[in-house]
């Protein structure tokens, strides 16, 4: 999968399950390091503009999520909430990361924030951006539909429907053809789109779902981390993780500072790359671990 936009040494962890899991590994290995977990359906690639802007001074971390990027795609694998947070506990645990700084979007924020859930101690900062951690009511009818029976598989699996409609609905401004490319890259196949439609049925919407009881556990685990430096950079033309979104963190995380993209919207760092780049390298330089 070549992609002269994304030129970083590829790495892989062998999962318990026997899957690797790809991650990007760049930066000083003594400094401060960022661990980026991206959503669906994208990758890695995503945070190829903090990679360029902040490794030089920053260690920062980028893994895929099994099902994803240049991750391996079984698709006998469930995807639920649970088993990605594993895989992250996982790579963290391998990679012996501390002191970490979560940098979290869409899918990011639940699986990152339950990372941060079960090693409350190696996390010391939150960047949060257009993403969830907690149950909520609204799903948009153009997602829910991808749920259903039958369509969902032709859509999804077949058509490669969500990744060629996120590649016009995620962004404000149109994607350059290397990134559109780039997008596409990792799902070329039925067979590895799974976990494309399986993040989407795992959205628990009720009581009973089997990622429910994993998403309220997560949820309550939030308010330890009210006193940890945080901040909320959201893309305010995102039509799923709308600023109501953005207000529900600032109730949990009553400290976090807010910065509001208006131009931007869900995929914000391919709106916005060069504005969310300064404002994570000035939130960081005012919040320094040492």
């Amino acid at each position: 999968m070549p992609i002269d936009s994304w030129p970083y040494t590829p790495r892989f962890h062998t999962l318990r399950s026997g899957s690797r899991m790809h991650y990007v590994d760049e930066g000083p290995r003594q400094a401060e390091t960022l661990l980026c977990v991206h959503g669906n359906p994208s990758w890695g690639y995503l945070f190829r503009p903090l990679v360029a802007g902040l490794s030089s001074s920053y260690r920062l971390v980028v893994p895929d999520h099994a099902g994803c990027g240049r991750s391996d795609k079984p698709f006998d694998s469930r995807y639920r909430l649970a088993q990605h947070v594993d895989n992250l506990e996982e790579l963290v645990l391998a990679l012996d990361l501390s002191d970490l700084t979560l940098v979290l979007h869409d899918w990011g924020g639940a699986i990152g924030m339950g990372l941060a859930a079960r090693r409350p101690e190696r996390i010391r900062r939150l960047v949060l951006m257009n993403t969830a951690a907690y149950r909520s009511s609204r799903i948009p009818l153009r997602i829910a539909a991808c749920r259903w029976p039958l369509i969902g598989e032709l859509a999804l699996l077949g058509a490669n429907a969500f990744v060629r409609a996120a590649l016009a609905m995620a962004v404000e401004r149109p994607l350059s053809a290397e990134a559109r490319a780039a997008y596409l890259a990792p799902f070329p196949s039925w067979s590895s789109r799974k976990a494309q439609l399986a993040f989407v049925r795992d959205i628990p919407m009720r009581a009973g779902h089997p990622s429910w009881d994993t998403l309220v556990e997560i949820e309550q685990s939030l308010e330890r981390f009210a006193d940890r430096p945080a901040l909320l950079v959201w893309g305010e033309r995102d039509w799923c993780f709308t600023t109501a979104f953005r207000d529900e963190w600032r109730q949990r995380l009553p400290h976090a500072e807010s910065i509001g993209l208006p131009r931007a919207g869900h995929w914000l760092l391919e709106d916005e790359p060069d504005a969310v780049v300064a404002h994570v390298r000035d939130f960081l330089a005012r919040h320094p671990l040492r």
